[in-house]
This record gives structure tokens, sequence and C-alpha cells, in this order.
């Protein structure tokens, strides 16, 4: 969890562009995690859940600042 908190410590600090950013680089990264899956070359599963919390997290602070 401490982890997790850091995170977010971390993306609120960062301005709406960074976010915006980091935003594509993580979908770019789940992309590529589908492909390696289906070709069978994913040895940690685990991270393309961390990817789609990564990107819920900052799609939240994004529209948090939008406000």
């Amino acid at each position: 969890m401490a982890k997790q908190q850091e995170k977010i410590k971390e993306f609120r600090q960062l301005a709406p562009g960074q976010l915006k950013e980091r935003l594509r680089e993580k979908n770019e990264r789940l992309c590529d995690l589908g492909f390696d899956l289906a070709a069978g070359r994913v040895k940690n599963v685990r991270e393309i859940r961390a990817v789609k919390k990564d990107i819920a997290r900052i799609s939240t602070l994004l529209s948090v600042k939008k406000q």
C-alpha cells in the first residue's frame, strides 16, 4: 500500500500536460503487454493489472484537475 501512496503523490505533483504524457505511455505499455500476452512472452501477468490501475489513477487526477 505504501507504493500506491507514493505513486499517487508522484502523479499529483505533475502538471496536466505531464499527466497526459504519462497516460499515453501507460496506454502504450498496456497495448504492448497485451500483444506479448497473446504471444506467450509475458513473465509477470500482474504487471497488466498494475498498469491498468495506474491508468485509472492518472485519468482520475486529470478529471479532478480539470474541474
